[in-house]
């Protein structure tokens, strides 16, 4: 049985940054384009007591894999 998941919207800038948003709404808020997120699932434990960093790194680390077209899980 797969672990429970929570869910963050991504956005990839040119940079190479990571950010993180907690629902599409507060993104639109903050003037994102909501065509430009990524919805990433984020294992439960890391959501709950992982540091911003590892959330930024995980979520990367998914984007990467979607960009290769392989599946991160």
């Amino acid at each position: 049985m797969e672990g429970e998941k929570d869910i963050l919207y991504v956005r990839r800038d040119k940079d190479g940054a990571v950010t993180l948003y907690i629902d599409e709404d507060w993104a639109v808020e903050r003037g994102v384009d909501p065509s430009q997120l990524v919805k990433i699932e984020i294992p439960r434990e890391l959501y709950a007591n992982g540091t911003v960093q590892q959330l930024r790194e995980y979520a990367a680390t998914c984007l990467e894999s979607l960009d290769d077209g392989t599946p991160s899980s």
